[in-house]
């Protein structure tokens, strides 16, 4: 008897591996058809380079500050200009990835991790654990996001860790309900009813055959968030309520130029093309996902 269990849980084990290397073959060669969201791909690669090298790859100090150089137009010696404490601006921006791109995707982990652990636990047990999970989730999505976060601040205080916190939460609605929609699609099919007949309790239930199952929607949702969190995060900073000076944040770099807009624009409009390039990649390669893990919204 022991030796049949052993060889079912074998069977689909390897029933699992071969559908993974089908799906996986099968959306590499969806998503690399689509050429927009290839491009979005390189434009995130170069980011995540640029951010992973900076030291290596920033001409200046960002912090370095030359006050005989202040405000100096783009050129050979500052490829993108000096703002107004001589500091060079695109050593500032480089390493101004670093800050934008981790709390990004800090505040996304954030928000997913405590999101889909709602979700799952609210569709998978349902009745009134459900209920509760369900109403929680309701009144954070009543708020509106960058609203919430603006409170969550005002009671922390301004700090880049806390614009993270405040990103994060006004996230968790949005991976909750749909890991809670995707769990109640799932949890009666047949293969979590075998496993359960096989003695798999809960935990492993949810998180070994449920949770595999259902990173599709939530992938997409996270890449797409991406785009989301570093824009609130720089619109928090461009308030005053993030990094604080010195620091090279973008937001903050555009905060600091709008003073100089017309004598030296290129203080603000260098930082603000480079936070819309990496908006526009994460939701172009965001775009690619869902076309190419769902294939109900292929165009």
């Amino acid at each position: 008897m022991d030796q049949s269990l052993q060889d079912i849980k074998q069977s689909f084990k390897q029933i699992r591996k071969e559908r993974r290397k089908e799906n996986f073959k099968a959306f590499f060669e969806t998503f690399l058809k689509n050429k927009i969201a290839v491009a979005g791909g390189v434009l995130l690669l170069c980011y995540t380079f640029v951010a992973l090298f900076a030291p290596w790859i920033a001409p200046y100090d960002p912090f370095e500050m030359d006050l005989f150089n202040k405000l100096q137009p783009p050129s050979l010696d500052h490829w993108m200009g000096t703002d107004d404490k001589g500091r060079d601006i695109l050593s500032r921006i480089i390493y101004g990835s670093r800050l934008s791109m981790g709390v990004g995707f800090a505040a996304v982990l954030f928000g997913a991790s405590f999101g889909i652990m709602m979700g799952m636990v609210a569709g998978y047990y349902g009745g009134w654990v459900d209920a509760i999970i369900s109403r929680s989730l309701d009144v954070m999505l009543a708020f509106p996001g960058i609203l919430l976060a603006l409170a969550i601040i005002s009671a922390l205080g301004p700090s880049l860790f806390n614009v993270t916190v405040a990103v994060g939460v006004f996230s968790i609605p949005l991976f909750g309900r749909i890991a809670r929609g995707s769990t109640m699609e799932v949890r009666h099919m047949e293969y979590i009813e075998a496993v359960r007949s096989l003695g798999g309790n809960d935990g492993i239930i949810i998180f070994r055959h449920i949770f595999p199952n259902i990173l599709s929607p939530l992938i997409v949702q996270g890449t797409l968030r991406l785009a989301t969190a570093i824009l609130s995060a720089a619109g928090l900073s461009f308030l005053g309520l993030g990094a604080a000076p010195p620091s090279p944040e973008w937001g903050a770099m555009l905060s600091s130029g709008r003073d100089f807009f017309f004598s030296a624009p290129y203080i603000a409009i260098f930082p603000g093309i480079t936070i819309a390039l990496l908006v526009m990649g994460f939701n172009l390669f965001g775009d690619g996902l869902r076309d190419a893990l769902d294939p109900r919204m292929k165009s």
